[in-house]
């Protein structure tokens, strides 16, 4: 199990002397601060802003009924400027609650996907903050997207100290996996829907190379949407993807509808999925210095076998007069694509998670994440059963597809869920589906869709 340090001074702080503390401070050093009044009976709130020693960017908002709880926030990929919330809604809710709320850029300088700093710099920002406004009575972390890869991070060492920590749709399953599972479907769209046409899946030397793949794979998805061969072709690409059945807009497919079921998925594709994560690919692999990916020696049939969506795919194969098992053959014969050993290495270093577990934390996930599949959940479990710590972990579902797709109503139910494990020291009913519904629903807010669910395992090729 890890080892996590803490501040010997943490819990005798008074949080009146906290709030005098930050305002002799603010005054002595000229720190940016505004007061915002985001609703007619909210709270005052001082900002407060920084840089760190990398040159990554932190903001904090601190309300004036501060409640002692500082909340440190990990966004997601493609953010280059500091957000202390996954939402407004969240962020203004959290401050009427009274929690003191932030979060850095992480160091963007070279590569959107972070990860060699993210921690580091949020770890450094608590420290920024608290130097400013004293000791906090408990500190928590909040992770969204690839922040939920962070976030687990700090899970795992209790650095800064983290008491808790919450996941809110987290790449928990981290780089290596997310690209093999992602090469696996591009490598078949690409062999079986493009057969001849050059198609650069790996080692790209450029965002703009990687947005020329996703739209030669989104365009040849659409293509062969219009005729039953192609559609069964994509299904087999969207199973490798662990893409859901379920798109937004739509009603949930009947569990029999094998049709509908392809639609959506086809839905989830002609929406641009392959646009948004192909050019993201040319960021890991700059962060990892080079191709954590490969598929040479892959039994694409064996793949196949370990997916919730192989049924599927057998039917409409079935249905179109295609040969399956010839398909898989062409693909595990003709894969010759090899990851770049000290990239796989430097992935596991900077971009995974599940190791262990410090503090306690509790992910959610919607159950149709097109980008960050549900079953990265299954992975994740996995690996922190395996350290030790399963008692650490707790993980929820919301029936909704969308990525990050969570009402404030079901964030703060989550938030405060989390605090009562903190509080009792065990889990207990707090986080079960029923309770955080109910919690939710009580909030009065927007709404919750908490629901009892177990996502299938992650369908992957090769598992660094």
């Amino acid at each position: 199990m890890a080892v996590r340090t803490r501040r010997s001074t943490r819990r005798s702080t008074k949080r009146a002397l906290t709030a005098l503390a930050a305002t002799v401070v603010l005054s002595l050093t000229g720190a940016s601060v505004s007061t915002a009044t985001p609703a007619a009976a909210a709270p005052a709130v001082e900002r407060l802003t920084g840089t760190l020693p990398d040159g990554a960017a932190w903001i904090a908002d601190v309300p004036e009924n501060w409640n002692g709880t500082l909340i440190v926030f990990s966004h997601g990929f493609g953010a280059t400027t500091p957000q202390n919330a996954p939402r407004e809604a969240v962020r203004l809710r959290l401050l009427e609650e009274g929690y003191a709320l932030t979060g850095s850029s992480y160091d963007v300088s070279e590569t959107l996907w972070a990860l060699e700093s993210a921690a580091r710099d949020q770890v450094a920002t608590v420290e920024a903050v608290t130097e400013r406004i004293g000791e906090p009575v408990r500190t928590l972390s909040i992770g969204q997207s690839m922040g939920g890869l962070v976030n687990a991070q700090l899970a795992r060492s209790g650095a800064g100290g983290i008491d808790g920590a919450l996941g809110l749709c987290g790449l928990v399953a981290g780089a290596n996996d997310l690209h093999t599972y992602q090469l696996d479907a591009e490598y078949t769209i690409a062999r079986l829907l493009l057969p001849g046409t050059p198609v650069k899946l790996v080692d790209f030397a450029s965002e703009a190379e990687g947005a020329v793949t996703g739209r030669q794979l989104t365009d040849a998805v659409v293509a062969a949407q219009k005729t039953p061969e192609g559609r069964a072709r994509i299904a087999l690409a969207a199973a490798y993807l662990n893409l859901p059945t379920w798109a937004p807009g739509k009603e949930r497919p009947a569990p029999g509808d094998r049709d509908e079921q392809q639609a959506q998925q086809y839905a989830w594709l002609a929406q641009g999925v392959l646009n948004r994560v192909e050019p993201a690919r040319f960021h890991v692999e700059k962060a990892l210095g080079g191709n954590n990916s490969g598929n040479k020696g892959v039994d694409y049939a064996r793949v196949l076998a370990t997916s919730q969506h192989a049924p599927l795919v057998k039917a409409l194969y079935k249905k179109a007069g295609l040969d399956l098992r010839a398909d898989l053959r062409d693909l595990t014969n003709n894969a010759t694509i090899t990851a770049d050993p000290a990239a796989v290495a430097e992935g596991l270093r900077t971009s995974s998670a599940g190791q262990g577990l410090a503090v306690p934390l509790l992910n959610i996930h919607t159950t149709a994440d097109d980008l960050v599949p549900v079953e990265q959940e299954s992975r994740f479990a996995t690996r922190v059963r395996a350290s030790g710590d399963a008692a650490q972990l707790r993980q929820a579902y919301v029936e909704r597809q969308g990525h990050c797709a969570f009402t404030t109503a079901e964030t703060v139910a989550a938030l405060h869920a989390l605090e009562s494990r903190l509080d009792t020291g065990r889990w207990g009913a707090s986080a079960t589906p029923a309770a955080l519904q109910s919690a939710a629903t009580a909030l009065g807010l927007d709404g919750a869709a908490y629901i009892p669910y177990r996502p299938a395992e992650l369908t992957i090729g090769r598992r660094p």
